[in-house]
């Protein structure tokens, strides 16, 4: 069984996923308006996998004895500007989260919680690599140019 602070910070972690999740669903609509459907598409499969992250932790808890609770979702923002700005902020979140991971790993490791910290790492190597993707999709994007950026835009649809 996880202590109680464990399991609240998790719960916390929990929220932060499901906003992100909105949070990448509403770049999405933005990008699709704007006739970038290859980004949207990838922002609405970002989307999906912030759920799953928060289905995985919800489920970590629940079988390590712990109540998975699902809190308020704050209203996240709606105007987002040009693919660069949005794939800018991208970035920006993914290393806000990284930093909110990292702290619950040290908040496991404090807790002598071993079980959770080595669970929490896989998030963090997946962080990595998601900051890691947004990086490199803001350099080509600010190398492209405005024809580039229809190029990357189909190549996103892929994903």
């Amino acid at each position: 069984m996880m202590t109680e602070k464990l399991q609240k910070v998790l719960n916390e972690q929990v929220t932060a996923e499901m906003w992100s999740a909105n949070l990448y669903l509403s770049m999405s609509f933005h990008l699709e308006r704007e006739g970038y459907t290859g980004f949207a598409s990838w922002l609405k499969k970002q989307s999906q996998e912030e759920m799953e992250h928060a289905y995985a932790i919800a489920g970590y808890i629940i079988k390590r004895g712990g109540i998975a609770k699902v809190d308020k979702i704050d209203v996240v923002p709606t105007g987002w500007g040009t693919p660069l700005e949005v794939f800018e902020h991208v970035y920006e979140h993914e290393c806000h989260v990284s930093k909110m991971i990292d702290g619950l790993v040290a908040i496991a490791s404090s807790e002598k919680d071993n079980a959770t910290q080595d669970f929490l790492w896989g998030f963090v190597r997946e962080q990595v690599e998601e900051e890691a993707t947004a990086m490199e999709i803001v350099d080509k994007l600010k190398r492209a140019g405005d024809a580039g950026v229809f190029f990357i835009d189909a190549q996103l649809g892929k994903r």
